[in-house]
């Protein structure tokens, strides 16, 4: 049975065909494209398939997780992306594509089917817990925006969808209340997303800057540019930029926070899955405790909060290699032990 699986954001988008027997997945075709030099994901996909010489009536499902929310009604699957000005229905994807089987997901139900599947050099874990085999697990994860979803327990695997990124942002401390009054003065309001993201590191830095720290020599110009995220980390990791640090800090405080908070209105003790493409990046901070502290500083509920597993997924390619399990998972069961 082959089937066809992409991940697609709004500046890349991952495709990639796979083999699945006897319920292994085994990639035979893998390419990344530019999101923006195509008008629509159809394609995009034909391109793929024609580079990948293979026709498109030898594949039995596909799926695609997206990033932005997903309609699932009647049947059909429906997606306005969030960063692409593109429209995606399944159906429509079925018939222009000659592929029987087609799925939308939003990219963090991509990241909850990949739970299974991941391999356990791709975790990293920050929290040993007491994980429960059977416990409802989470993903939260800071990107380009904030992912949240939930996995509830048993078989076969469902993800629960979540636009919890987009909830106003409870301040934890005095500190964090000035940063809530920082970023409403400058947005109008201030979300988790508005944090906990790629633009969330600027903003971060910038309200230091406003609060009297002076940035180095790196650091200054790099914040008067779009995505000043990538130096920020770089400095903050080489130590050599002090509000690079404390950016980084208070960020992890954020994070660790909010993650917690999510985690009290599920309760996962099957472990919480910190994804998205920050975490990896911030590995040694988040391993030095201030997010797992942050995380479970939650009385009368820390004891809670302490029995959670908590890991970094490492693997960039989770929401890629869960939009695959899904795409099998359409297919009859004789078709997928074949």
């Amino acid at each position: 049975m082959k089937i066809l699986a992409g991940d697609i954001g709004g500046t890349k988008t991952l495709l990639m065909l796979a083999d699945v027997s006897d319920g292994r997945l085994t990639a035979l075709a893998r390419e990344r494209y530019a999101s923006a030099d195509y008008p629509d994901l159809a394609p995009m996909v034909r391109a793929f398939l024609s580079d990948a010489g293979l026709p498109r009536d030898d594949i039995d499902a596909a799926c695609f997780a997206l990033a932005g929310p997903v309609v699932h009604q009647q049947g059909v699957d429906r997606a306005r992306l969030t960063n692409l000005p593109w429209e995606l229905e399944s159906t429509r994807l079925a018939q222009d594509l000659g592929i029987p089987r087609v799925a939308l997901l939003n990219d963090f139900e991509g990241i909850g089917h990949s739970l299974d599947d991941l391999p356990a050099e791709a975790l990293h874990s920050l929290q040993t817990g007491q994980a429960d085999p059977a416990g409802v697990r989470l993903v939260v994860g800071a990107g380009t925006g904030l992912g949240v979803c939930i996995v509830p327990p048993g078989q076969p695997l469902r993800v629960l969808p979540t636009e919890s990124g987009h909830a106003n942002f409870a301040p934890a401390d005095a500190r964090q209340a000035r940063l809530w009054q920082y970023v409403t003065d400058q947005e109008g309001c201030c979300t988790r997303e508005h944090l906990l993201s790629g633009r969330g590191l600027g903003r971060i830095a910038r309200f230091l800057v406003a609060q009297g720290q002076t940035p180095g020599e790196s650091l200054g110009p790099a914040l008067e540019g779009d995505d000043p995220a990538p130096v920020i980390s770089q400095l903050a990791l080489e130590g050599s930029d002090p509000v690079a640090v404390e950016v980084v800090a208070l960020f992890l405080a954020v994070y660790g926070g909010q993650t917690g908070d999510l985690a009290l209105g599920c309760l996962p003790f099957g472990g919480v899955f910190i994804a998205g493409g920050i975490a990896p990046r911030l590995l040694p901070q988040m391993h030095e405790g201030s997010f797992i502290e942050a995380f479970c500083h939650k009385p009368p509920m820390t004891h809670l909060l302490e029995r959670m597993p908590v890991q970094v997924i490492g693997d960039t390619d989770a929401g890629l290699l869960g939009a695959a399990r899904h795409a099998a998972s359409l297919c009859p069961q004789s078709d997928r032990t074949a």
